[in-house]
């Protein structure tokens, strides 16, 4: 199994495409806008013009794009499930809903083909260095067959269970996210006006029970004044909604993931769509400022 097409080629898809080059896999790619992948052929990575062309002739399909809607696309109208051809592993690294995972895994048994959600957790940084979470969901065959390509963008993977137990774990991992965003960015506000070195600050309780991924990758960049995206905050949304509506289902109550989506959707209404999940910092200094005047 060494061929792989991938299809995303974004600030993930970018990094992990390099690693499995450095791991040794031949990598064709597909994206929608294509002149964003090209900075990958210097990589020996060949950019293809249709799906089509990127799932023929290939062992394994990896897909990493923005929104369930996108992977439905991509694999009900754009033709993943029609051309991969029989014996193809595909797998789906999107942050997507659970039920459409499941939905792609029926509709791949049923062509002989084989089907894993596989959404990641670690940012621009941990797809540059390698060291993403992977989160499985699918059988554990296929799951084995393609532990070698996880080994090259990851360094923490498990197989959860089935068909979209992969996403629901993810989803999982994002509502933890929601309320470490929160609380490091009111921190670093609190912080900055008792002025204090925030800096300082940072370094030494990262290592007691404060400690964080958020923490330690994060607020350097809001100290910084660096919004940009190792995380969109429109996909972060994304995801929280998909977390809200599968836990309304199971009748749970998420009242922090609630209050946090509503945070972000003030602030993407204020243009940060597009900026990182750590300008939440932005929002709360605002709305500091607001209450002072």
């Amino acid at each position: 199994m060494k061929t792989v097409g991938f299809i995303g080629l974004g600030v993930m898809g970018q990094g992990m495409v390099r690693n499995l080059r450095k791991a040794g896999f031949t990598v064709k790619g597909y994206n929608r806008t294509k002149e964003k992948g090209l900075v990958l052929e210097a990589d020996g990575v060949e950019i293809v013009d249709t799906i089509q062309d990127v799932v023929t002739d290939v062992d394994v399909v990896i897909s990493i794009v923005g929104y369930p809607q996108d992977v439905e696309q991509i694999y009900f109208e754009d033709g993943i499930l029609d051309h991969a051809a029989p014996g193809t592993i595909l797998i789906d690294m999107t942050t997507s809903s659970p039920a459409l995972a499941e939905r792609i895994a029926q509709e791949a048994a049923a062509r002989d083909l084989q089907a894993l959600d596989a959404p990641v957790t670690g940012g621009d940084l941990g797809a540059k260095n390698g060291t993403l979470a992977i989160l499985v969901g699918g059988e554990e065959a296929p799951f084995v067959q393609a532990k070698p390509l996880f080994e090259a963008m990851g360094k923490s993977i498990s197989l959860f269970g089935g068909p979209g137990k992969g996403q629901s774990a993810k989803l999982a991992n994002q509502i933890a996210i929601a309320g470490s965003m929160i609380g490091t960015a009111e921190m670093l506000l609190f912080v900055t006006r008792s002025g204090i070195d925030p800096t300082q600050f940072i370094e030494t309780i990262k290592s007691g029970s404060a400690g964080s991924w958020s923490l330690e990758n994060l607020i350097p960049r809001v100290i910084a004044e660096n919004y940009s995206p190792g995380f969109f905050v429109k996909h972060f949304i994304k995801d929280m909604r998909l977390a809200l509506e599968r836990g309304a289902e199971m009748g749970i109550a998420t009242p922090g993931l609630a209050l946090t989506k509503d945070l972000y959707e003030q602030l993407a209404e204020l243009g940060h769509a597009d900026s990182g999940t750590q300008a939440l910092y932005l929002l709360l200094a605002e709305r500091s400022r607001a209450s002072v005047e």
